[in-house]
């Protein structure tokens, strides 16, 4: 009975959980289904957002979660290979998983202060895309580090031990062997932290990005327009049918993006799995 019990209450809780996310998606696509034409993704926005299209959003949110990419990657792949092969230390390694998951849980809004006090104020980088592109990769470090070596270290020792036998030393055996097989976990951590950075508003609004007047950088030290910023700046003009028009429509593409990445992601696990398997 009480088995049964459980399953009955997981199964109910999942059956809600998918329901409110079934809901969400469909009061997103009502609403932002009529607002999606050629037009709309391929034009600039025109009067503060409420009228035209969201073509140079979609470019600086695109652009920002690139650039925060190839920050983040290196530095997350540096960090799991030496919390999995070189730090031997008890403490020193629970202090280091610590670190990782404190950063994890860090609101938002905290790294936009951090942002504009060290980057815009103190180093004088002012509102650009690059800093925004640097505080995302700082955001999402933790799921790549974390992915990363959650991949290395499920690598069978057996592997290490036959690749030193045939005379690898240490390097070799990461780059040929440990870095390869664990691979996907990096590429997986980085499209669930991609999917979650794109919709960032706070971190970025008053570093990265500008809420109109804004098309294509020209430089490193110049800010975007993205669609969650363009999105908050459409709901100030709620009153306004065809900007709350074009605000459905922004969240229907982000929410689109997210989905893509997210998907992508389940891909290339499942994909792994099962060669892995076979």
């Amino acid at each position: 009975m009480k088995n049964r019990l459980f399953y009955i209450s997981i199964g109910l809780a999942v059956t809600i959980c998918s329901l409110i996310l079934l809901f969400l998606f469909g009061i997103i696509i009502w609403n932002g289904l009529p607002a999606i034409s050629l037009d709309f993704l391929t034009n600039s926005s025109t009067n503060f957002g409420a009228d035209g299209g969201i073509v140079y959003q979609i470019f600086g949110s695109i652009l920002l979660i690139l650039f925060a990419a190839l920050i983040c990657l290196p530095i997350a792949l540096g960090t799991a290979i030496y919390k999995s092969e070189y730090l031997k230390n008890e403490i020193l390694h629970k202090i280091l998983n610590t670190l990782i998951y404190s950063l994890n849980g860090i609101p938002s809004i905290i790294f936009g202060i951090f942002g504009l006090i060290f980057f815009v104020n103190l180093l004088n980088m002012g509102i650009s895309w690059i800093v925004g592109s640097i505080i995302l990769s700082i955001m999402i470090l933790p799921t790549v580090t974390l992915s990363t070596y959650q991949a290395i270290n499920s690598i069978p020792t057996v592997y290490r031990e036959s690749s030193s036998a045939l005379g690898l030393n240490k390097w070799q055996v990461i780059v040929q062997v440990l870095l390869p097989q664990g691979f996907h976990g990096a590429v997986t951590g980085l499209l669930i932290g991609i999917a979650r950075a794109i919709g960032e508003t706070a971190p970025i609004m008053f570093i990265a990005t500008a809420f109109s007047g804004v098309e294509l950088p020209s430089s490193f030290l110049e800010p975007v327009s993205t669609l969650p910023t363009h999105i908050l700046a459409l709901a100030q003009q709620a009153t306004n049918p065809v900007a709350l028009q074009n605000a459905w429509g922004a969240s229907l593409v982000l929410v689109m993006l997210v989905i893509i990445f997210s998907i992508s992601a389940l891909f290339i696990r499942l994909r792994h799995q099962s060669i892995s398997k076979s």
